[in-house]
């Protein structure tokens, strides 16, 4: 096997802060790695600006500058983290052999990387980024991520426990990876599709080294919902289990109420009949939600917009 080509795929929004800390890490591993032989020269720590409202871009066009090792690719406006991590992927697949993907604040225990392209080199073709424990995290937080993942996998979803968006990927396993089209992406699950032999590596995740957080509860339960119903039709399934259910419930209360009446025992009352409306009606309305969701999902596929756009690189002879 030739020495690969590694890019490492770095989406970015508002990371001003946090660029100039982790930059040095990022290439401090990616010199490590070409020094002992595992990775070629050629290799690069690649950014993607994901319509950064602050100096981020200008920060990655400033590091390129310094050293030919960093590149950069900005995005029109900004699209969500996934589709950065996409965009920044489908880019880069015909220049490496492997990529790496990690998020730029640090948490993410870099010498891992080390172990990814070990994998590689015998034969693996994805490799999981996976968080070994959680001791850092508050309990709330704990909880609710931990709680994201089952209830992930319950729904449908196949998703890697306790795996984010740090990974190893084959340029094979990309180029199969393009051919899926959809607009509604959620990685974490859409991976996994693919196939090919995969492992995973463990590594505890440390505290963001600056900057604040862009993924906080709403994001993570909104993206959690996304990808449920982008990769699952349980959702649906489980509504018209519940239909038959109630239905049958419905049936026996029937029978019971014309039994009752033919033996004159029906007492009116108002307030069992409001309950049992108002429990159908909140149901109804709640189905109803989860079916838009996919009708929505829908509209958007037929739609068939581009999942990104991209406006400048630093890469040689594209817009440098």
């Amino acid at each position: 096997m030739k020495t690969p080509v590694l890019y490492i795929v770095i989406p970015c929004y508002n990371e001003q802060e946090v660029l100039p800390v982790t930059s040095p890490l990022f290439l401090s591993k990616l010199t490590s790695l070409i020094e002992k032989g595992r990775i070629a020269p050629e290799s690069r720590v690649v950014f993607v600006n994901d319509g950064s409202k602050d100096d981020t871009w200008a920060i990655i066009r400033q590091l390129h500058q310094q050293d030919e090792h960093f590149d950069g690719i900005c995005l029109s406006r900004n699209r969500g983290h996934q589709n950065a991590l996409l965009g920044g992927l489908m880019t880069v697949r015909k220049k490496c052999d492997i990529t790496i993907s990690i998020d730029c604040d640090g948490q993410d225990d870099i010498d891992a990387m080390d172990k990814m392209v070990d994998a590689y080199w015998d034969g693996c073709e994805v490799v999981y980024g996976v968080r070994s424990k959680r001791d850092t995290d508050t309990f709330f937080k704990r909880f609710t991520a931990e709680g994201f993942y089952k209830l992930m996998n319950r729904m449908g979803a196949q998703v890697v426990f306790n795996h984010a968006d740090y990974r190893l990927l084959s340029a094979r396993v990309l180029e199969e990876f393009s051919n899926f089209k959809e607009v509604n992406i959620f990685l974490r699950g859409m991976v996994p599709l693919v196939g090919f032999k995969s492992t995973s590596v463990y590594y505890e995740r440390a505290e963001r080294m600056a900057g604040e957080s862009h993924y906080p509860l709403k994001k993570m339960l909104a993206l959690a919902f996304d990808g449920i119903t982008s990769l699952s039709v349980k959702p649906i399934r489980l509504i018209t289990g519940f239909g038959v259910l109630v239905s049958a419930f419905s049936f026996i209360g029937v029978i019971w109420a014309v039994v009752r009446a033919l033996m004159g025992a029906t007492v009116a009352g108002w307030a069992s009949t409001t309950a049992i409306l108002c429990f159908m009606g909140g149901i109804q309305l709640m189905s109803l939600g989860v079916i838009g969701e996919y009708v929505g999902k829908i509209y958007m596929e037929t739609k068939a917009r581009p999942r990104y756009i991209i406006s400048e690189t630093t890469f040689k002879g594209e817009n440098e």
